[in-house]
């Protein structure tokens, strides 16, 4: 964090006014982050973080990274919309130290290199649970890629109790219905496994005003039970790569290139079978 907060101390306030300036005419701006608004400071701050990280990244050849909640020495607020608007440009993102879906995310985005849609960072955030239409509700305290935004994205300061920290800035917006899926990297000791689920997202079904982050709803092939069940015998964790560019081939050839075990939860799915095949992977890979 030390060698960071040096890119960010390095920062002068023209760089500062010029990406400011870039996020009014990009973003739906809050009111009281603009100029002469009462949180205008917390944009200000929010843009030299990421000019700092942008330098850091650059300087070092890096095409991802990870934060954590805690040991925020040096910065003033958590990077919100920094990894956001980094994710939009190609970089791999994991929150909480989490390298795999870092890495995850930024073969997802060179592999989608020029498709329309987007790629993201994902949590299961929480879940509707109406016995008539089971959804899941992905999103994150803060960073979700822009990528993946349906219309365009506001910028909002709200608080954030973990870290300790200043209010950070972050990007809101809803994603659109349509195929997409989610996977996760999974480290089995003798080998990694990429769990994909395709899933269906939908428009959101009531308005979100209390959930101050970027959010997509969908609902999980083959049906939420299911699904839910197969991901955690197959070991899925709560944090994924969400695509709406990628289809679960391109994943395939990502594998079959890597030597890497691929477990696919789909419209087919039955969880007899799935189960089976979860032997049969043990089996193989112990060869």
């Amino acid at each position: 964090m030390g060698d960071l907060v040096v890119y960010i101390d390095q920062v002068g306030p023209s760089a500062i006014d010029a990406l400011v300036e870039e996020y009014e005419s990009s973003y739906q701006l809050q009111e009281v982050l603009r100029k002469g608004g009462d949180r205008h400071g917390s944009l200000r701050e929010a843009a030299r973080i990421e000019l700092g990280m942008r330098a850091f990244l650059i300087e070092g050849g890096f095409k991802g990274f990870t934060d954590t909640f805690e040991d925020l020495h040096g910065l003033r607020q958590l990077p919100g919309i920094a990894t956001q608007r980094l994710m939009a440009d190609g970089y791999g993102f994991g929150a909480e130290g989490d390298w795999k879906t870092a890495a995850l995310l930024r073969a997802a985005k060179v592999m989608a290199h020029g498709l329309p849609g987007g790629n993201s960072f994902m949590e299961d955030y929480t879940y509707h649970l109406d016995p008539e239409n089971q959804l899941v509700l992905g999103a994150h305290m803060l960073e979700i890629c822009p990528s993946i935004a349906h219309g365009k994205a506001a910028c909002e300061v709200h608080p954030l109790g973990i870290g300790s920290k200043e209010d950070p800035v972050r990007l809101v917006f809803e994603v659109a219905g349509g195929p997409a899926l989610n996977a996760s990297m999974i480290d089995m000791g003798n080998r990694f496994r990429l769990l994909v689920n395709e899933v269906q997202a939908v428009q959101p079904v009531h308005a979100l005003p209390k959930l101050p982050v970027a959010r997509v709803l969908w609902k999980p092939l083959p049906d939420f039970s299911t699904a839910c069940a197969a991901w955690i015998y197959a070991g899925g964790a709560h944090h994924t790569v969400f695509s709406q560019n990628l289809t679960t081939d391109y994943f395939e050839d990502f594998c079959a290139m890597f030597g890497m075990e691929l477990t696919v939860i789909d419209a087919a799915t039955r969880l007899r079978q799935f189960k089976k095949e979860l032997g049969w992977s043990e089996i193989m890979y112990k060869q």
